[in-house]
């Protein structure tokens, strides 16, 4: 197929899925509040509901420090970072799957020399490129659907997920308790 019609499909279901978000209010759901609360009132099911909405949120463009932020104001810093960083790295590898079903190897498929050689250098190291990738954008919606149509193989994508993932997470936990005590939030 056409790598810009799976493009162009791939664009297309964002913006639906975006659409169907913001007009049913559905997005809304998506505060800080709401996820501390769904932590508070069902430990094991605030959980499960943590990863399915990170998964969501990554789907429809929503920063992952939100989710972050959510799980250290209401399980502290240890174990929201923890839960954090099991759910992002699912959410990453959710993400991926869906998108690269819908739009395969697409940027690889493009006849642009710009883009060849930036795949290129990926291909040449990916699970070290994805680990710094992760380091300095963590988990960008964007970074996840441009790395699933790059046609690197799953198993990279998610080694250089789980190891770029733990040092900003840890740090953005430390800064969320830091911001949580200064604020007497906890």
């Amino acid at each position: 197929m056409n790598p810009y019609k799976r493009l162009l499909g791939v664009v297309v279901f964002f913006g639906v899925l975006l659409a169907v978000f913001r007009f049913t209010g559905l997005r809304d759901n998506f505060s800080l509040a709401f996820l501390r609360d769904a932590f508070l009132a069902h430990k094991l099911g605030g959980v499960l509901i943590f990863v399915a909405m990170f998964s969501l949120g990554n789907l429809i463009q929503i920063p992952g420090w939100i989710f972050l932020a959510a799980a250290v104001l209401a399980l502290g810093r240890a174990w929201g970072g923890m839960v954090t960083y099991i759910a992002a790295v699912m959410s990453c590898a959710i993400t991926f799957l869906i998108i690269r079903f819908m739009g395969g190897d697409a940027l690889l498929q493009l006849k642009s020399r710009w883009a060849r050689r930036i795949l290129g250098r990926l291909h040449a190291h990916p699970v070290t490129s994805i680990a710094l990738l992760r380091t300095m954008f963590q988990t960008l919606p964007a970074l996840n659907a441009a790395l699933a149509l790059s046609g690197v193989k799953f198993r990279q994508y998610l080694a250089g997920t789980t190891l770029g993932l733990p040092l900003p997470i840890a740090l953005y936990c430390l800064f969320f308790d830091y911001l949580a005590i200064l604020l007497h939030l906890h």
